[in-house]
């Protein structure tokens, strides 16, 4: 199975957000991050994951005479490259964005479950913004984006960090007009 494939599944996405920030984690703490799936499905996933080159095992231990693994992540093999990418077809686009909604929309509701959520002391937002931009534009905001992103991602956890999940997304819901055209905007 390629990236794209192992990527593009709800379960297996969530798995490889709690494995962030260089973080151990063994099956059954990610069974308690994922508590709307089955264990069967949350261990299912994780050994997709490592056969995949995703996840790896980075320690093993005997607990009461089973073998306890933890996991870390593989952060270089957990991309979808740019190659990918430019073969993907409109079905395919479609197909991997419900899976990262689906994904979000998992996340944030487990967020909302747990007793001690609180949206307004956690900072959490959810805004949307309609921008006028052109090609140069966008190409200038995703770089700036991208900069401010970036080097945050190899935070490790701490005491004072909470891991959370940051999704930019930006697609054109309208063609661009071309030059000459009328505008319908009044005023």
């Amino acid at each position: 199975m390629d990236s794209l494939q192992l990527l593009a599944h709800p379960i297996r996405l969530r798995i490889v957000h709690a494995m962030g920030g260089g973080r151990l984690r063994t099956t059954a703490q990610l069974c308690a991050r994922i508590p709307d799936a089955s264990k069967a499905t949350v261990y299912r996933n994780i050994n997709l994951l490592v056969s995949g080159g995703i996840l790896e095992v980075a320690e093993e231990h005997r607990v009461r005479g089973a073998v306890e693994r933890h996991y870390r992540l593989r952060p270089d093999q957990a991309v979808i490259g740019a190659e990918t990418v430019r073969t993907l077809t409109t079905e395919d686009h479609r197909q991997a964005f419900a899976t990262a909604m689906t994904a979000l929309l998992a996340e944030f509701n487990a967020y909302l479950d747990r007793e001690d959520a609180d949206p307004v002391a956690d900072q959490v937002g959810y805004r949307q913004h309609a921008l006028w931009l052109s090609r140069a534009e966008l190409v200038e905001l995703s770089g700036e984006l991208r900069a401010a992103i970036v080097p945050r991602l190899s935070n490790s956890p701490g005491p004072e960090r909470a891991q959370y999940l940051l999704s930019p997304i930006h697609f054109p819901v309208e063609t661009p007009r071309q030059t000459g055209e009328p505008t319908t905007e009044a005023g």
